[in-house]
């Protein structure tokens, strides 16, 4: 007999060693999330996928699925913590949405509507962020990075290589590159890498490839990010 979980009333099955985000993925029930992608370690930073289990607090993308949890997973507490983190989000950044070449493909752009996201409530930061368009194939625009780590543990963990990582804490927190010079054309990245695709904004760029797919027809344009969660596609730039 399988061992499940429930979340919001509605059993789950697992496997030994599955966290409660992929035991809720297999089962089609979505847990919105920015950090988390199944093929890479979990991180647990966006904090989004914050559920209840057994009335406490946790990350669905790091904590093991055990038999025997109550997960709340669509409450209006937790919703509303979502969307106020979202929220951070983009004022943190410098996230303008309509002259994005990213938008209609952005993961943070859905995630907002999923959670009908009408405005920023906080007030917007606009930090001094620089562009790195130094590499021939690749592009960083810092004004968009939300340090979700997902190029960090891609160029590790999939491209065998150490390009990116995260340096300082807070407001001092940024990207950055493993190169003496501090400028990606120094680093070995290249255009076919996962981790120039893996960027959930649009933060990472192949150069030369903006606008090839119309606005108003891109895949979070016909799709509602729950959908995409699910069926396991993740847009890479230009789709």
């Amino acid at each position: 007999m399988s061992k499940t979980i429930t979340i919001d009333g509605k059993t789950i099955p697992f496997e030994e060693g599955q966290t409660i985000m992929d035991a809720a993925m297999a089962a089609g029930v979505y847990i919105p999330h920015l950090c988390h992608q199944p093929e890479f370690t979990p991180h647990g930073s966006c904090k989004l996928c914050t559920v209840k289990v057994n009335g406490r607090n946790c990350s669905a993308c790091t904590y093991p699925a055990m038999e025997g949890q109550d997960v709340l997973n669509e409450t209006e507490e937790l919703i509303d913590d979502r969307k106020k983190i979202t929220q951070m989000l983009f004022v943190e950044g410098n996230h303008f949405c309509p002259s994005c070449e990213k938008t209609g493909n952005c993961q943070l752009q859905a995630v907002a509507y999923h959670l009908n996201m009408l405005d920023n409530h906080f007030p917007l930061f606009y930090p001094d962020r620089e562009v790195d368009a130094s590499h021939a194939e690749v592009m960083i625009d810092h004004n968009r990075c939300i340090f979700c780590t997902l190029c960090v543990r891609a160029s590790q963990q999939k491209d065998s290589k150490d390009v990116f990582a995260i340096s300082g804490r807070g407001i001092h927190k940024h990207l950055i590159v493993n190169a003496e010079s501090g400028l990606l054309k120094d680093t070995d990245i290249d255009a076919t890498d996962q981790a120039a695709h893996i960027c959930p904004t649009g933060a990472i760029l192949i150069k030369r490839t903006g606008y090839q797919v119309p606005i108003g027809e891109r895949i979070y344009d016909h799709k509602q990010i729950d959908q995409v969660s699910l069926s396991t596609e993740h847009p890479k730039h230009g789709e």
